[in-house]
């Protein structure tokens, strides 16, 4: 179960403060920021307040000026005393703005995954449509597996981030019906990874999947439970993650 160290809801016309409402199966949008340090970090913050607002017009819930009233909301609730390792949601529907803060787990080395059979509501967007994805999440240690979604043998994303295998010295990742986080665009700058259907009989194909998201960063995948496939390299892990690494390095300061 995870514990939120913070939760608040603002009225999104006047930002009161109201009682906590997570949005949990909301008609709305989402994103989840990667916060570290002292000074704290907050990970491709503008990218991920850019998207958001993006994705507000495109679910007809954006309001004048929600930009500054999220960067208001985050002035409020990041503290310059406090030491980070957190990772902060903000959630939006057509009248509340909702931020929480919860401790980022530390990926183990030997992760894995664990096959769900399921595909999201409207996958191109990062919406609110999450309660199967996050009841079945409770049933799992985050910090050792993620739950793989697949649907009609092909395999779209994770519960909590994006895919990318690799086939001899080529890089791939699903080509529709899935997010595209922004970590995944941040590699796909720096490496070129091709779009392409991923099918589940297919894997054994694959020398290294690799999971990229905001609350993960870049972890290698070990095995997948019910599947034959097992790691067969790091290389491109480790290329992904020194890229990853210098981005959170180069991170400017969050100031208020």
């Amino acid at each position: 179960m995870v514990t939120l160290l913070l939760k608040k809801s603002y009225l999104i016309n006047s930002l009161k403060e109201v009682p906590f409402n997570d949005l949990w199966g909301n008609h709305g949008v989402f994103t989840t920021m990667r916060v570290i340090g002292k000074p704290l970090k907050v990970i491709f913050l503008k990218n991920h307040l850019n998207n958001l607002i993006k994705s507000t017009k495109s679910y007809k819930i954006f309001k004048k000026d929600l930009n500054l009233k999220l960067l208001k909301i985050l002035k409020i609730n990041l503290y310059k005393s406090q030491k980070y390792n957190h990772l902060l949601r903000l959630a939006i529907n057509k009248n509340l703005i909702s931020i929480s803060i919860r401790k980022r787990p530390t990926p183990i080395k030997n992760f894995k995954l664990k096959l769900l059979n399921y595909k999201r509501q409207n996958p191109e967007y990062k919406n609110l449509k999450y309660n199967f994805i996050l009841k079945n999440m409770k049933k799992i240690d985050n910090k050792s597996s993620d739950l793989v979604l697949i649907h009609n043998n092909k395999i779209y994303e994770t519960g909590t981030a994006n895919l990318i295998f690799v086939k001899n010295n080529k890089i791939y990742s699903p080509k529709e019906n899935f997010y595209k986080g922004i970590t995944l665009k941040f590699l796909n700058k720096k490496l070129r990874i091709n779009f392409i259907d991923i099918h589940l009989k297919n894997l054994k194909v694959y020398d290294e999947i690799i999971l990229v998201g905001s609350g993960k960063g870049v972890i290698s995948v070990n095995k997948i439970q019910g599947v034959n496939w097992r790691r067969k390299s790091l290389k491109y892990y480790n290329i992904m993650n020194n890229y990853y690494k210098k981005a959170v390095t180069k991170c400017p300061r969050y100031y208020s």
